[in-house]
């Protein structure tokens, strides 16, 4: 494999940044993806969730962030609120 190869990203699936979650008539989330193969276009699809299953996806991600120092630019969902007695909560 060249150099070249190892360094060209092959496929890849992130968000659509211009689109929001959307929640689908028949109550589903729908996050629309846009698949790149390196680096073209290829196609943009929804991904849909049952709201448990973003439920899951949001408690897994509330996990795996934890740790993690918030942005400035985070959702409120991300910042702490400080509560009277020096409590934090998130």
């Amino acid at each position: 494999m060249s150099p070249t190869a190892r360094e060209t990203p092959g496929w890849e699936i992130t968000p659509v940044a211009s689109k929001s979650v959307n929640r689908e008539p028949d109550g589903q989330m729908a996050l629309t993806l846009q698949i790149t193969r390196h680096g073209d276009l290829v196609a943009t699809a929804p991904l849909r969730l049952t709201v448990a299953e973003a439920e899951r996806v949001h408690a897994a991600l509330c996990h795996a962030l934890d740790q993690e120092p918030v942005p400035s630019d985070a959702p409120e969902c991300r910042k702490s609120i400080q509560y009277p007695g020096g409590r934090q909560r998130f």
